[in-house]
């Protein structure tokens, strides 16, 4: 099932998913680093054109390979991320659960997707497809501007880790 985290079927303080209360798109937004520097205009111009989909225990979100067009936040549930998935020794990255997200190197190019992602229990994800985004970012260039300074921070950090 999809929808517009800003249609009548979302109330503006959140909504109910298998009896767990989950924010709606602009909320969410917020709590993920990535766009947390934003601003509200601009979670809000996002959460516009983000979808919200429901997934099954089991049910594949991305598959490794596959062209990648869309990012992933986890608004409810738990998913596995997992390299070589259709091989004889497929390895479990992460564990990811709710205001996690997946998939952000799609927004920005369109590279095979380097792992699967799979629901390990009902989930529930809002997705911003790349294509809005780019839209959305020829319209309001501080997002990317925002977006860049947390990437960067987040590949020092990780450069740091490897270093030590």
């Amino acid at each position: 099932m999809t929808g517009n985290w800003n249609s009548p079927d979302f109330a503006s303080c959140g909504m109910h998913f298998l009896g767990v209360q989950v924010m709606n798109g602009e909320e969410l937004l917020a709590q993920v680093g990535l766009f947390a520097e934003i601003g509200q205009r601009n979670r809000k111009r996002l959460a516009r054109v983000a979808t919200t989909h429901k997934y099954g225990p089991g049910d594949v979100i991305m598959k490794e390979g596959e062209p990648a067009s869309a990012f992933f936040i986890i608004a409810s549930g738990k998913v596995e991320v997992v390299k070589g998935v259709d091989s004889k020794k497929p390895r479990v990255l992460a564990t990811l659960g709710s205001r996690e997200f997946f998939g952000e190197m799609a927004l920005f190019e369109g590279y095979p997707r380097s792992a699967t992602v799979r629901a390990l229990e009902n989930t529930e994800c809002l997705t911003l497809n790349r294509w809005d985004f780019l839209e959305e970012l020829r319209a309001a260039p501080t997002i990317g501007m925002r977006i860049l300074a947390v990437v960067v921070r987040r590949l020092r950090e990780l450069e740091t880790k490897v270093v030590e």
